[in-house]
Order: C-alpha cells, then structure tokens, then sequence
C-alpha cells in the first residue's frame, strides 16, 4: 500500500486514519482507508485531498455511496464524532459507466452492507473485512481485460518511469488505443490524466516534505519539462501554486 498520508495535501490535520489491506477483495480493492474523529463542539476539520485517480466506495453516516474519479482537489468537512469505512476501488470493480461518476456520486441502495458495517465498528479490522466480503462477492474472479486493466492504473499511478501513454502501453505490450479505451471504460479519465495525479501528488508530498526544496528540482524529479509545466499543473488542479502552498501550509511537528 502507498504512503497513507500521498495525496493529503495538510497531513498534520488528519484525524485518526487506518489503511487496511484488501483481504478477500484484493483483485478489486487496492486498500480500505477509515478515519475516525471526536472533536470538539464548535470545531471544523477542513482537509483537502489531491485524491487517487479511481472510485471509492464509502460507508458512512448510515448510508453506502459510490464516488467516481475526481479531476480536481476535494474537501472532506470533519466535525463531531464519526467515521467513514472507504474502498479504494480498483478499475477491476467498475464495470457501469465510470466516466459518468467523474466528480459525481450516487448512493447505493444496500442497507445490509451499512448494517454490517456499522455493527463492526469501531473494530476496523472487522468493518473492512465485512465490506471485503461484499465487494469480492459482487465483482467476482478477476481476469482477462479486467486484470489487465489493474495492471495499467497500477502502472500509470505508481512508476516515475512512466510520463507518456506510450510509455505505459510499450511496457504493457497493448497499442495506446488499447490504453485509451481501457483508462475510458474502467476509470472514466484519460490516462494522460492518471499520470498527471501521480505527478501533482509526488510534487506536493516533496514541497511538504522538504521545505527548501527548489522547485526546479520538484518539477524535473516529476517528469514536468520546466518549473513552469509545473505550476500550471498545480494551479488548474489545486488550484494555488506551488509556492502558495509552500507559505500556506503548516509544517509538520519534528520532534
């Protein structure tokens, strides 16, 4: 599983946060992530998330929902006391029309999942097991096009190596229409675009991580051709530029 904290843009104000591995629903789920909070009367937790680029399935606040892909940064609102139980979904799961959930969601009509679920928590262990079993019985074996699918978003979203759909498609041994359709059809982005999350992902945890960083040296260790590249990247999608994110967010604790 990938850094819990890739892709949360101000880490130090995350609540309570497991990463769960996929257990029975490994063909169809990367990881079960599950926040947990209580915070005081009046308090508001804003966090926003440069999110993977897939759907999530998400138990929460007594109802189960289906998130499709995102093109931009999200903001999750905390305040009380609750939790989420989230699927991290791989393109395996997805066979209805992902592109029209892109930015969008719809609630699922499954209240044994949300009863069983809710029965298990706090046990996160448990709760994710329980919707492992309900994702691995709905989406069954994993094969053929649909595997190969998983392998080109674990690809596009994890290998520095990988800049250009080419790239992906040489290192898949598929044309880059086959690239094209599969991205379309199990994802609903482009693939140009997944590469583009991985990127903007691995640029913000740099800059979060090492404050004095050059940001020359961010872009070019992301693949950007010039810092530039980089900030037009940043402010279409963050929307802020690498160095306002720089002076605005709040460093970690060192200790």
């Amino acid at each position: 599983m990938a850094d819990r904290t890739r892709g949360v843009l101000f880490p130090e104000r995350l609540p309570r946060l497991d990463r769960v591995a996929p257990g029975d629903a490994v063909g169809a789920v990367s990881w079960f992530w599950v926040p947990q909070w209580d915070l005081p009367a009046g308090v508001v937790s804003r966090q926003p998330i440069l999110a993977y680029p897939a759907a999530n399935l998400v138990v929460q606040d007594g109802e189960a929902r289906l998130w499709g892909a995102t093109t931009r940064v999200g903001e999750r609102v905390l305040q009380g006391r609750g939790w989420a139980v989230g699927a991290l979904l791989r393109p395996a799961a997805l066979t209805d029309a992902p592109s029209a959930l892109v930015d969008d969601s719809r609630r699922l009509d499954e209240p044994g999942l949300v009863r069983a679920v809710g029965a298990a928590m706090p046990d996160v262990p448990a709760a994710c097991a329980v919707m492992a079993a309900w994702v691995a019985d709905r989406v069954g074996p994993v094969e053929g096009e649909r595997e190969l699918a998983n392998d080109m978003v674990d690809l596009l979203s994890s290998d520095p190596a990988v800049v250009r759909v080419e790239d992906a498609a040489r290192r898949l041994r598929v044309s880059v229409r086959t690239v094209q359709r599969l991205a379309h059809r199990t994802v609903g982005l482009p693939p140009a675009a997944i590469i583009r999350r991985r990127r903007l992902q691995e640029a913000a945890a740099r800059i979060r991580e090492d404050p004095t960083v050059p940001l020359a040296l961010v872009a070019a260790d992301a693949g950007y051709a010039d810092q530039a590249h980089l900030a037009r990247d940043f402010r279409t999608v963050l929307g802020l530029t690498p160095s306002t994110y720089r002076r605005t967010r709040t460093p970690p604790a060192r200790g």
